[in-house]
């Protein structure tokens, strides 16, 4: 478990990590190809440990060299990925596109992850459909076979983050070009269409649309990862929820421009540099009120760290969750250490109280996990944070990059 002593001020600098978001789709990238490539600024996370475990098993060998991973090998990929891994992380079943453009045929099961509601992948399969792949399902798993992908117009309804990626990813090896409409803008998935040129597909942005124009074959490539914007948004809202200073260095400011211009509304005072943010916390927040939505929108990623601030504003402050369904497992924690939330729907009632209480606590996913951290760090008295791991497979060294800008926390056995 981590144990958080509150109450202190955080002040001082936090140096950033390479983005989780664009490092597992980068990783499930290098299945496109059997020549070296080289991913720098790469984060050490659980989740980047399940990625790699997953290439492995299908064939590829991986070097770490400090924040850098050199991934090799994979002249012929193992076509059934294994249930285990694909279980543990979401982001697992971006191996379906490649294995089927390079192997021909793929067994992916059905993803795992963070349990945040219904998060279908129909999108990810209609997309392969209409690129010429054969969908069966059997024993949990999704079979795949195609001669041959062949480039195609795919719509969809919504920008999902994982079927534009997945398409991208597809697309890179597909006779032709694919166009995406309506796809995800996130700055992770520009990351892997950056990481796809440098091996030798083409991508090309439009104002509704991407398309890229496969290739016979891609080949190595040489890529430094984003920053991690959501890991950035974190520790500029614990600076904001301890009234303390903190800033955020080697990030990209324009990345967080939703995040902060929420915080300038709850009454922070922020300076912003090339590659650094810097948030003052007020006294005691005033509340907003957001709606979470794709990229340029405001981050459901940063919606419960979010939530734990407004739990302190003075006033009711009202926040829309409209990507994942069920993303509330932090309301229940923060309940029990006295903050006043009522969720209907879609929709969290945040009523501001003057003062949160210590509690022992249960992170039921990663986002949630950096919630009741936040909350843990204002409270006063000593919090205990179950479930830790969470914290691990999305934050690098959470701990003791809270404990350089002046926090009371430390993990134990529990």
């Amino acid at each position: 478990m981590i144990r958080v002593a509150g109450g202190e001020r955080l002040q001082g600098e936090v140096q950033i990590s390479g983005a989780k978001n664009a490092a597992l789709p980068a990783i499930i990238a290098t299945l496109l190809t059997s020549e070296p490539v080289i991913l720098h600024n790469v984060p050490h996370l659980a989740d980047v440990d399940t990625a790699l475990e997953l290439i492995r098993a299908l064939g590829k060998e991986v070097f770490w060299h400090g924040d850098a991973l050199e991934i090799r090998g994979g002249e012929e990929l193992r076509w059934e990925a294994p249930g285990e891994l694909v279980q543990k992380m979401r982001a697992s079943f971006l191996a379906l596109g490649p294995l089927l453009a390079r192997a021909k045929k793929a067994r992916v099961p059905l993803p795992g992850g963070c349990a945040l509601g219904p998060r279908p992948v129909d999108f990810h399969l209609y997309g392969l459909a209409k690129l010429g792949a054969t969908i069966d399902f059997a024993d949990g798993a999704v079979l795949a076979r195609a001669g041959g992908l062949r480039g195609a117009q795919v719509y969809l309804d919504f920008p999902s983050v994982g079927a534009t990626e997945q398409l991208l990813l597809a697309g890179a090896l597909a006779e032709g070009e694919t166009v995406v409409v309506n796809p995800a803008r996130e700055p992770e998935v520009a990351d892997l269409a950056a990481l796809l040129c440098r091996m030798g597909a083409e991508v090309r942005w439009d104002t509704d649309r991407v398309t890229i124009r496969g290739q016979r074959a891609l080949g190595g490539a040489e890529h430094t990862l984003i920053p991690d914007r959501i890991e950035a948004g974190t520790y500029l809202l614990a600076g904001a929820i301890t009234r303390g200073k903190v800033r955020a260095k080697g990030v990209a400011p324009r990345h967080l421009a939703s995040l902060l211009d929420r915080l300038a509304l709850t009454g922070c005072e922020m300076e912003v540099g090339e590659d650094w943010v810097e948030v003052l916390g007020p006294s005691r927040p005033k509340p907003v009120d957001f709606r979470t939505w794709p990229y340029p929108g405001f981050p459901t990623d940063l919606q419960p760290p979010m939530v734990a601030l407004l739990t302190l504003a003075e006033g009711r402050s009202t926040v829309t969750e409209t990507v994942y369904a069920a993303r509330f497992g932090h309301v229940e924690p923060l309940l029990q250490m006295g903050a006043k939330i009522q969720v209907s729907g879609s929709v969290q009632v945040v009523e501001g109280v003057e003062r949160l209480r210590p509690a022992t606590v249960e992170a039921t996913d990663i986002r949630a996990g950096a919630a009741l951290v936040l909350a843990a760090l204002a409270a006063e008295g000593i919090s205990q944070i179950r479930g830790e791991h969470h914290l691990r497979r999305g934050y690098e060294n959470m701990p003791s990059k809270l404990q350089n800008l002046g926090a009371r926390i430390w993990e134990e056995e529990g």
